[in-house]
C-alpha cells in the first residue's frame, strides 16, 4: 500500500504535503509545533486535522505490518499465490485482511478438520462441483468406512457438509457481502434480561436499524448488557442472509445443490452469523467510542479555553456542612492572602451564621474582593444562598458557581499539597476554586482531564485512547495560549509541546535557583536539548530584555522579525508599548510575497510574524464572551414554563446540552430544541462555556429535572 498516496487522497491534500507531514512526525516534531511553525509544509493544516492524519498514519502502518505478517504466515504454508498476494495488497481495512487470511489461519480442532481426517475432503470437492449427473448419496457411498467412523452414506454426507460449511464461512467475498447486508438492513435489538428496577427501561424492548444506531444509545446498551439488565443482539433477515450465500455457492441444476444449500444454512447459523454479529457489535462500539472521545475532547477544549476573569481579587468557597465552609482569598495573580472557615450551611446556627457573615464582609472589604467563586459541592446551594445575602452591602461584588468542583477540584487541591502543606484538602480546594475562576486553563491542567466530567459514558470508553486524545487536546490548548515561564506551574509546563513531566520540573527548579530572563537561557536547563528547545520555545513567554521573547514568534524567526521591523521603519522596542498597530496591513501593502522572499521565510510564516508584532502575546481566549457572574439566587421552585433565562453551557452530549441557569441543577436542552433547522449533533450549535438564551419547557421538582429550549416557539 502506498501510504502517502492514501493519506493524500483521504485528506484531500497534495502528495507533497502528506509526505512533509509524515516526515515531520517521524522526525519527532509535535503536532502544535508543526501546526504553528511549519504552515508552508502543511498547507496551514490545523492541529486537529494533523492529529487525525497522525492517527490515520499509525493505523495504515499497523495495517501494513499485519499485511506483512499474514503474507509471511501464508508463504510458510506454501500457499501464497500471485493472485492472493495481489488481494492482500489491495485490502484497505483490517477486516478485509483478516477475511483473506481466514482460510489459512490456524484453527482449533473443528468439525471440518475431523471430517478431513476421516478422508471426506474429496467428497466435499465432488459435491461442491455440483455436476448435473452426480447423485450425492451415490458419491457418499464410496466413502463408507467403519474403521474411520463413517458407517453409512448419510454420515459421509454430513461430514462433507461440515467441510463445505467451513469453506463457505472462510470465503472473503461471502463474508464481505453479508457484512454489508447487516450494515444495510440489520437491526440492533435489546430485551430485558431480568426483572427489577433499573435505568434501562427505555431499552427493555427496543429496536433500531444498525445503520442509524446513535452512539450514546450503543454505549447505553453495552452498559446495560454488561450489568446484565439487557440482552442485546443484532437481528437480520435469515432468509435474505441464506439467499446471499446461496447466490455465491449454488450452481443448479444438480442433486448435489441441496447438500450445498444445507451447508450454506449451517455456515450462516453456526459460523458466519455469530462471528459477524460480534464484528458488527465491535464495529458499532468502536464507532461510538471514537465519537464519544471526540465529543469529550471538544468539551474539554472549550472548557480549558474559557476566558479568564483577570484583575479580580477572588474569594474561593469550598462548601461543607459539619466541618464548615473553607474560605480563601487570592489576589489577582492567585497568591493566597487569607484563609478561614465559616459555619453557615446547617440550620439552627444563627450565631455562627452571623459571625460568618461578619467574617466574609471583613475579608471582602479588607482585601478588595470583587469576585466570589463557590464550589458545586454537596452544600453549594446553601452556600450560594448565604453568600448572596450580603451582596447588596458590597457594590460591584459578584459570584459564580464553579461547576468543576467535587472530584476534579479535589484532584487539583491534592496537587497543591506541596505549595500549601499546612492546609487541609478542603482549604486547598477553596484556593483552587478561586484560581479556577481567574484562569481556567492554568488550574484545570493540574487535573486528569478524565476527572473534569464533561462527556458521556467516559468510564465505558477505551481508556488508553481517551487518555491519548485528551492529552492531545490539553497540549493544543496550552500551546495556543502560551505559558509565562516566570509563573507557570510544573503541571502547566508539562503540557507544553516538547516538554514532559521531568523537563517541566527541571525548568521550575532552574527558575527558582537562577531566574529566567530570556528564551535563550532555557537552553541551560538540564536535559533541555536542541530538539526540545525547538519544539517548546515558541509557546513559552519570557518577559525579559528581548521583547520578542514575550511573543509567539519562534526564535528561529527572530532575524526575519527584526528585519521586517527595520524594513517598515520600526524597532523591537516598540513592542514594549503593547504592539505596533497597523504593521500587518503595512506588510501586506509592501507586498507580503516579495517581503517573505527578501527575508528568507515563507509567506504564511511572515503573516503570522506581522500579526504577532501587532498584538504580541495575544491570548485567544480574550475574544470569547466572559463567564456570567451573578448577584441573585434563583430556585427551581421559581421556574415556570415559558420563562426566559440566560445560562452557560456546561456539557455537550450526543442528545443535547446541559445548561447552568443559576438554580444549581443544570437544565437539559434536547437536540430537537436547539435550532430551527435540522442538526446532526449539538456541537453544531453550542460548545461548553457558551452563553445562551433559553426558555423553560417543563420542571420536575421531585426528580430535579429541568427541560429547556433554545427555540422560543418549540415548547
Amino acid at each position: 500500500m502506498d501510504i502517502i498516496a492514501t493519506l493524500s487522497a483521504e485528506f484531500g491534500v497534495d502528495r507533497e504535503i502528506a509526505l512533509n507531514i509524515t516526515t515531520m512526525i517521524d522526525e519527532g516534531n509535535t503536532i502544535p509545533f508543526i501546526a504553528r511553525y511549519r504552515k508552508e509544509k502543511t498547507g496551514a493544516m490545523d492541529d486537529q486535522k494533523l492529529r487525525e492524519m497522525s492517527e490515520r498514519l499509525e493505523y495504515l502502518r499497523s495495517l501494513d505490518k499485519r499485511r506483512g505478517q499474514i503474507e509471511e504466515a501464508i508463504g510458510e504454508q506454501g500457499k501464497l499465490t500471485d493472485e492472493l498476494r495481489a488481494q492482500l495488497a489491495a485490502a484497505a481495512t483490517l477486516s478485509a485482511l483478516e477475511d483473506l487470511y481466514r482460510p489459512y489461519k490456524p484453527k482449533r480442532r473443528t468439525r471440518a478438520m475431523i471430517a478431513r481426517e476421516k478422508g471426506m475432503e474429496p467428497l466435499a470437492r465432488a459435491i461442491m462441483a455440483q455436476r448435473r449427473q452426480d447423485d450425492p448419496v451415490r458419491l457418499a457411498s464410496a466413502y463408507i468406512d467403519e474403521e474411520k467412523g463413517v458407517p453409512d452414506a448419510g454420515t459421509a454426507l454430513q461430514l462433507a457438509q461440515d467441510i463445505i460449511a467451513e469453506e463457505i464461512s472462510d470465503d472473503a467475498d461471502i463474508r464481505a457481502n453479508l457484512r454489508a447486508l447487516i450494515r444495510r438492513s440489520g437491526v440492533l435489538r435489546s430485551v430485558e434480561a431480568k426483572t427489577g428496577e433499573h435505568v434501562y427501561g427505555q431499552y427493555a424492548d427496543y429496536r433500531e436499524p444498525v445503520m442509524r444506531a446513535a452512539d450514546h444509545r450503543i454505549l447505553a446498551l453495552n452498559r446495560g448488557e454488561r450489568e446484565e439488565w439487557l440482552k442485546v443482539t443484532v437481528e437480520i433477515d435469515e432468509a435474505l442472509a441464506h439467499q446471499t450465500i446461496c447466490r455465491a455457492v449454488i450452481n443448479p441444476p444438480s442433486a448435489c445443490c441441496e447438500v450445498v444449500r444445507a451447508a450454506a444454512k449451517d455456515a450462516w447459523g453456526r459460523l458466519i452469523g455469530p462471528s459477524l454479529e460480534r464484528e458488527i457489535r465491535n464495529e458499532l462500539t468502536d464507532r461510538a467510542n471514537a465519537g464519544a472521545i471526540r465529543v469529550f475532547g471538544q468539551n474539554v477544549a472549550q472548557l480549558l479555553m474559557q476566558p479568564p476573569i483577570r484583575g479580580k481579587v477572588t474569594l474561593g468557597v469550598d462548601p461543607g456542612f459539619r466541618t464548615g465552609c473553607k474560605l480563601a482569598v487570592v489576589d489577582e495573580t492567585g497568591r493566597v492572602l487569607e484563609t478561614g472557615v465559616g459555619h453557615f450551611t446547617l440550620p439552627g446556627q444563627e450565631r455562627a451564621k452571623a459571625e460568618a457573615k461578619r467574617q466574609i464582609l471583613s475579608m471582602v472589604r479588607r482585601h478588595g474582593v470583587t469576585a466570589i467563586a463557590i464550589g458545586n459541592g454537596t452544600a453549594s446551594r446553601e452556600s450560594e444562598q448565604f453568600i448572596a445575602s450580603p451582596l447588596p452591602e458590597l457594590p460591584g461584588v459578584k459570584y459564580m458557581i464553579v461547576s468543576e468542583a467535587g472530584a476534579s477540584v479535589y484532584s487539583a487541591s491534592k496537587l497543591a499539597a506541596e505549595e500549601f502543606p499546612e492546609y487541609d484538602v478542603s482549604l486547598r480546594s477553596a484556593v483552587s476554586i478561586a484560581r479556577r475562576m481567574q484562569d481556567p486553563l492554568a488550574e484545570l491542567v493540574k487535573i486528569d482531564p478524565k476527572a473534569i466530567g464533561v462527556g458521556q459514558y467516559q468510564h465505558d470508553l477505551k481508556q488508553a485512547e481517551l487518555e491519548k486524545a485528551l492529552d492531545g487536546v490539553v497540549e493544543s490548548c496550552v500551546s495556543s495560549v502560551g505559558v509565562d515561564v516566570e509563573t507557570a506551574s510544573v503541571q502547566l509546563l508539562t503540557h507544553v509541546a516538547g516538554i514532559g513531566k521531568a523537563l517541566a520540573a527541571n525548568i521550575v527548579a532552574y527558575r527558582e535557583e537562577n531566574g529566567i530572563a530570556s528564551r535563550a537561557q532555557l537552553k541551560k536547563v538540564p536535559k533541555l536539548g536542541p530538539k526540545a528547545f525547538e519544539q517548546c520555545a515558541g509557546f513559552l513567554r519570557v518577559r525579559g530584555s528581548n521583547p520578542l521573547d514575550a511573543t509567539a514568534v519562534h526564535p528561529e524567526s527572530y532575524p526575519a522579525a527584526k528585519a521586517l521591523l527595520a524594513r517598515l521603519g520600526y524597532d523591537a522596542k516598540d513592542l514594549r508599548r503593547g504592539g505596533i498597530a497597523g504593521i500587518a496591513v503595512r506588510a501586506e501593502e509592501a507586498g507580503l510575497g516579495k517581503l517573505a522572499q527578501e527575508l528568507g521565510v515563507g509567506e504564511m510564516t511572515l503573516r503570522d510574524i506581522a500579526g504577532e508584532l501587532e498584538k504580541p502575546g495575544r491570548d485567544p481566549r480574550e475574544d470569547l464572551p466572559p463567564p456570567v457572574l451573578r448577584t441573585d439566587v434563583l430556585d427551581i421552585a421559581d421556574l415556570q414554563p415559558g420563562m426566559e433565562l440566560t445560562g452557560t453551557v456546561r456539557n455537550v452530549i450526543d442528545f443535547g446540552a446541559f445548561v447552568d441557569i443559576g438554580v444549581h441543577e443544570d437544565g437539559l436542552v434536547h437536540i430537537s430544541r436547539m435550532a430551527e433547522r435540522f442538526i446532526r449533533h449539538p456541537s453544531e450549535v453550542v460548545a461548553v462555556g457558551d452563553i445562551v438564551k433559553v426558555w423553560v419547557v417543563d420542571v420536575d421538582q421531585k426528580k430535579k429535572r429541568i427541560g429547556l429550549t433554545m427555540v422560543k416557539g418549540r415548547m
